[in-house]
């Protein structure tokens, strides 16, 4: 089973339209070329992600500068600059104008605006793309230079500043070879940038064409300190970021499909949910009538049992205190020893201990070993259920004798 196109390209060729086709990161590569010049004549597009580029001759290009960084601003600029050179895109026929970031300098950015004719009957394909961009923007082209290839039988020429695409112009010259009417029109153009501040002299002209007979005497001449040389049309690239432009029958009939669909999965949905509650509540009624019955057998059959459970609880919460190492008269006095200040010589004669009461009597040398184990009985987390009674030590002939009880408060006498 063939793997299934993931991009076309649908590029205005030398004599009519061509496909181009890309798996995955591949470039993209020839797929058929066509004599026609209607995209609405073509057929057999591959299946996949379809992308158009508008020719040339479809647009107006309009580089310019403006004093601003801000790109939320330049579609507002790009628009006032075209309202004074008289270009009004019609505001029902799509999204037909977008703005492309050429270079950006301390004080200004140059801009390229491009403002599309609105698509006529045939100019589109049959199958919707999804994007669209203009074809001087699918090439390749290095630093600053001029190329010139033929769209449709017209030769049509693009400029570029650093690698990006500074202006492109569909001409009227059809000849065969690029001739001085042709080098007249691009002059013409140059000129006409240069009245705007955007002078430009090419240091590099490319012609692009698989003929083998160019003569470029005619661009030699027009362009006495430019290098010019021939090559094939390079393949076209995907240009990122894709253009903005979205011609107003695509745009209303994704929206058609769109709304269809929306609706379609909202019935599909809403006659789901009901379908879905039905069971439901079907299923849980039958459930709970399942559950009732075989709790109310088990509640039946297990009844002498939980009375039984019920006693031994009882019985056992009264052997709590025997049972529950917290109350272990080893743990507490394992408690109480280590309360003991290390090396005070500080020893314990008798120590009466049950889980309420504790009572010890010992003797220390130093009146301050007494007075630390006192604090740490009171400190100590293991033995905090106790409330410590620890007078002070009586003097003996062996130093000084103590005796310190603790109790555990009972629920009577707390607060």
């Amino acid at each position: 089973m063939s793997k299934s196109t993931e991009h076309v390209l649908l590029v205005p060729g030398e004599s009519g339209w061509e496909i181009w086709t890309s798996q995955g990161d591949d470039g993209f590569s020839l797929h058929s070329a066509t004599g026609l010049a209607q995209a609405a004549e073509l057929s057999g597009i591959p299946a996949g992600d379809l992308t158009m580029l508008f020719p040339v001759k479809f647009l107006t290009a309009v580089p310019m500068r403006v004093a601003s960084d801000d790109e939320a601003l330049f579609p507002d600029l790009a628009s006032l600059h075209a309202e004074r050179l008289g270009l009004r895109p019609d505001p029902m026929a799509g999204q037909l104008s977008d703005v492309f970031v050429v270079a950006r300098e301390e004080e200004n950015t140059a801009l390229l605006s491009v403002f599309l004719r609105a698509p006529v009957e045939g100019d589109l394909p049959p199958r919707g793309p999804r994007g669209f961009d203009i074809s001087a923007r699918a090439y390749p082209m290095e630093g600053d230079s001029l190329a010139i290839w033929k769209e449709f039988g017209r030769w049509v020429f693009a400029i570029s500043h650093q690698g990006k695409l500074v202006y492109c112009q569909a001409t009227s010259v059809d000849a065969g070879q690029p001739e001085v009417s042709l080098t007249r029109e691009i002059r013409l153009s140059l000129m006409q940038l240069g009245m705007q501040g955007l002078n430009f002299e090419p240091p590099r002209i490319t012609v692009w064409s698989d003929s083998e007979t160019i003569d470029t005497a005619a661009l030699k001449t027009a362009f006495l300190n430019a290098t010019v040389v021939v090559s094939p049309r390079p393949a076209p690239i995907l240009p990122a970021p894709l253009s903005k432009l979205l011609p107003a029958d695509v745009r209303a009939a994704r929206r058609s499909a769109l709304r269809r669909r929306n609706v379609t999965l909202g019935l599909a949905a809403a006659a789901l949910i009901y379908l879905g509650l039905i069971g439901w509540f079907g299923y849980g009624l039958w459930q709970a009538d399942s559950e009732t019955r075989k709790l109310l057998a088990q509640a039946e059959k297990v009844a002498p049992e939980g009375e039984a459970y019920a006693l031994h609880i009882a019985k056992w919460d009264e052997l709590a205190h025997a049972v529950d190492l917290t109350h272990s008269p080893v743990d507490i006095l394992h408690r109480i020893a280590s309360c003991i200040p290390p090396n005070s010589l500080l020893r314990l004669k008798t120590a009466d201990i049950n889980a309420m009461e504790v009572k010890l009597t010992g003797e220390a040398p130093q009146f301050q070993a007494v007075k630390t184990f006192s604090l740490n009985l009171s400190k100590n987390n293991g033995l905090a259920h106790f409330t410590w009674q620890t007078p002070e030590p009586n003097q003996s002939t062996r130093g000084w004798e103590f005796v310190f009880t603790g109790e555990v408060p009972s629920a009577d006498s707390q607060p």
